[in-house]
């Protein structure tokens, strides 16, 4: 690890590579582990070079064809699982538009099967290399009740699904193009499709957001609930979208960094 260290690695990097790469001091695995030092040292980010990243209760498998799971996105997870409690949901139908790796619907039905609560989710994403991710993670942690549907959001999900969706959760595209050229470059290593979108009423990245806001209360029950991250600036206008589309109770909450992040909206 001294060695890692000593190429320019953070030290934490350097030991996540050692645990992964030369599980028991495995002398024949360090040339793979010098390769994967070498990798990060030219800007991958190390959840692509281990492989699986943990999020919540899961250990998801990610690779560039998905974006890597954040912080923030665990607290919608907590969002979600208020909602649902708060509405006596038994056997809820979840909807994950834009999935990826299906971070935020698989964790949903982990801990609500660990909680004795049989969701049935249908994860929906327009990448088929991204549900192929989903549909890995989903095998590897034996959920079951998960439904994989290849749709730019409502576009091609089963029209049999509207008005019976208890739960609509989204982590969509919302970095505006000029915003997305002053962040880190290690963020050139994401999928761009799920990270960068149009802008919509003069604000930067909203298109995504405003197609989700507007389509989601003709899929949701009449007590249903539709929950999604968004950029920085969006808090207002998410806002005003929610209540031109007939939600009831609208609200928008902070992330850990003191950041508006997540949106609630509520039918009823």
């Amino acid at each position: 690890m001294t060695e890692l260290i000593g190429l320019g690695l953070e030290r934490h990097e350097a030991r996540w590579l050692v645990e992964e790469f030369v599980p028991g001091a495995d002398l024949d695995a360090v040339p793979a582990l010098h390769l994967a030092a070498q990798r990060r040292l030219n800007g991958e980010p190390l959840q692509y070079i281990i492989g699986h990243w943990p999020f919540r209760s899961l250990d998801l498998d990610v690779d560039t064809r998905v974006l890597i799971p954040r912080p923030e996105t665990e607290e919608l997870v907590d969002y979600a699982l208020q909602e649902l409690a708060r509405v006596g949901a038994v056997a809820p139908v979840i909807l994950d538009l834009g999935c990826g790796s299906g971070a935020i619907g698989l964790s949903l039905v982990f801990e609500l099967r660990e909680r004795g609560i049989a969701a049935t989710l249908v994860c929906v994403d327009k990448s088929l290399d991204a549900l192929s991710v989903a549909k890995r993670n989903a095998i590897k942690h034996q959920l079951h009740a998960v439904s994989f549907v290849e749709s730019s959001w409502f576009n091609n999900v089963d029209h049999s699904l509207r008005g019976h969706i208890d739960l609509i959760v989204s982590n969509p595209p919302y970095v505006g193009e000029v915003e997305f050229e002053t962040l880190d470059a290690v963020l050139r290593h994401e999928p761009l499709g799920a990270l960068v979108a149009p802008s919509a009423q003069g604000v930067e990245g909203f298109s995504d957001l405003e197609e989700i806001i507007a389509e989601a209360p003709e899929w949701l029950t009449s007590t249903g609930v539709l929950i999604c991250e968004h950029g920085n600036m969006h808090r207002e206008v998410a806002l005003q979208n929610a209540y031109d589309a007939g939600f009831s109770d609208v609200f928008d909450y902070d992330d850990l960094a003191g950041h508006p992040r997540i949106l609630v909206a509520r039918r009823s």
